[in-house]
């Protein structure tokens, strides 16, 4: 088939590959030039993609994988339409529409009758019917579900495993009408490459959920899960942390009978997905109070955190504290909605003076976030550690001269490592 993919970012780009690895002649879409160029040289333009590497340059070699900036053509050359442009946000995860709006204009004005189009951008409940439907119909003149065909099947993956992750999991997908989710579920079948699974209720595949609503519910649903689990676990840790249990202990306790699933606690929820849904899904559902208590219990993490080091280290006025991490997790080069952020104001209300240091991130890239970089070798009071860089597993007293203290915000330091410097560590009866 032939396939166009608008939207060439950290889920797209692999979505693209992918799609060409199983022989579908497949055109990637996107505005920045740079990231074209990038994929015409058969060179990943974000780091750390498992896989990427090998398989770009096998894809665009073979003649499978083309890339351009003319959405509306590359549409108008396509059978599917796989769209994954970003849905930005603000501060408290409200949709601002502007950019998949003026993607789904340029995809309108290339559609022709016939074409499948899927969205897999995450999106409230009601979006794709109404909205998305709207807008490509009024830039191509044609009927949803008529003309052409659409519907969403969100993205399941996370960056640094998507390749894996779109065999292991079954692809939802929900049609506006039966026949665009039966043409839905064809084609995602014809493009992954699913494992066997024996845990799951039926054959791993593209399964089809009757319609575009519940689509979008079921990923609003196992995201705001994630948010609603983190909150309870960070909940439980704090009052661990105060009557001196670890609380790692008692949830690995609890797991291990399969009517307990308790996630781990940690410093903050961050990237695109965990900490932004969850406002997706009280904006069609604002009665929900356990989601809204999670989400705020979530977002004041960071503060609590920053309280437990005030705690053992003493009044932090003008107190260097490095903070480890600007990225929202190990591994991945991506600072939307990070810990970090919070955790710097923090300090930066109790008199502190935070500087940050990321493997990921250079100097530069680091103040252009508003951050004070870390320089090697400068002298620290404190650390607190908020992103779970695997390079920081190595971390002793010597690469951070003076600390005194730190806080382990996820859990991944070894004490052993660090004689005679207190390692906090949430829910461990640090205190």
């Amino acid at each position: 088939m032939r396939v166009t993919v608008v939207g060439l970012g950290k889920i797209g780009l692999p979505l693209a590959v992918q799609f060409a690895g199983r022989g579908h002649h497949t055109v990637g879409a996107d505005i920045d030039e740079s990231v074209i160029r990038a994929v015409e040289d058969a060179r990943p333009p974000f780091p750390n993609e498992a896989d990427l590497d090998e398989r770009l340059a096998k894809v665009v070699a073979d003649g499978f994988l083309e890339a351009t900036t003319d959405t509306a053509a590359a549409v108008a050359a396509g059978e599917v339409v796989v769209v994954v442009v970003p849905l930005y946000v603000d501060a408290r995860g409200e949709p601002e529409f502007s950019a998949i709006d003026a993607a789904t204009r340029d995809i309108g004005r290339g559609l022709r009758p016939g074409t499948l189009v899927t969205y897999e951008t995450t999106l409230p409940v009601g979006t794709t019917r109404n909205r998305i439907a709207a807008r490509l119909g009024e830039a191509s003149g044609l009927r949803a579900g008529g003309d052409y065909f659409l519907a969403f099947s969100p993205e399941r993956v996370s960056s640094g495993r998507v390749f894996r992750d779109l065999a292991r999991y079954p692809k939802l997908v929900g049609g506006i009408d039966d026949e665009s989710g039966r043409r839905a579920v064809d084609f995602y079948n014809s493009a992954l490459d699913f494992e066997e699974r024996d845990d799951l209720p039926r054959r791993n595949g593209a399964w089809d959920l009757g319609s575009a609503e519940a689509a979008e519910l079921a990923k609003l649903a196992e995201t705001t899960y994630r948010d609603v689990n983190i909150g309870l676990a960070n909940q439980f840790a704090l009052y661990a942390e105060s009557i001196g249990v670890d609380f790692l202990e008692v949830a690995a306790a609890c797991n291990s009978q399969p009517f307990s699933h308790l996630h781990r606690p940690g410093i903050a929820v961050g990237g695109h997905c965990i900490p932004v849904y969850p406002w997706f899904y009280l904006g069609g559902d604002p009665a929900a109070t356990i989601v809204r208590a999670a989400r705020e219990a979530n977002r004041a993490m960071p503060e609590r955190c920053v309280d437990m080091l005030a705690e053992r280290y003493g009044d932090l006025t003008g107190a260097v504290v490095v903070v480890l991490g600007a990225c929202y997790r190990g591994g991945v080069k991506e600072t939307a909605f990070s810990g970090v952020f919070a955790t710097v104001d923090a300090l930066r209300r109790r008199g502190a003076r935070p500087q940050v240091e990321d493997p990921l991130l250079t100097a530069e890239e680091l103040s252009g976030l508003g951050l004070e970089p870390y320089r090697s070798g400068t002298v620290v009071d404190a650390a607190v550690l908020q992103a779970d860089h695997v390079e920081y597993q190595e971390l002793t007293p010597s690469d951070l001269p003076g600390v005194k203290v730190v806080l382990d915000g996820r859990g991944v330091l070894d004490p052993a490592r660090w004689p005679g410097v207190p390692v906090l560590r949430l829910g461990r009866g640090s205190r």
